[in-house]
């Protein structure tokens, strides 16, 4: 049988990556501290850095975008029950 896969949490990765971004040892004395092949490290590190902008981006867009869409949502269902009265009326 082969070797079963390990799944690890976000927050055993976020660890070993900010020991990895510190500097202050070599990915492979890290990975074999933290019990992990030192490639896997360099993905999580990888992976990190790339996500690292979105953790910064600018959120106001995003709350403005959720605040329209959601007005939009209300005057669709508003129109909607003007449509759904005048029905009733004619």
């Amino acid at each position: 049988m082969g070797k079963q896969r390990h799944q690890y949490s976000g927050e055993f990765k976020a660890k070993v990556v900010l020991e990895v971004l510190k500097g202050q040892r070599t990915v492979n004395e890290i990975a074999s501290r933290f019990g992990v092949h030192p490639v896997q490290v360099f993905q999580w590190k990888k992976q990190a850095v790339e996500e690292l902008p979105r953790v910064f981006a600018d959120r106001r867009g995003q709350a403005e975008r959720a605040a329209a869409q959601e007005n939009g949502a209300n005057g669709n269902a508003k129109r909607l029950k003007q449509l759904r009265r005048s029905k009733e009326g004619a």
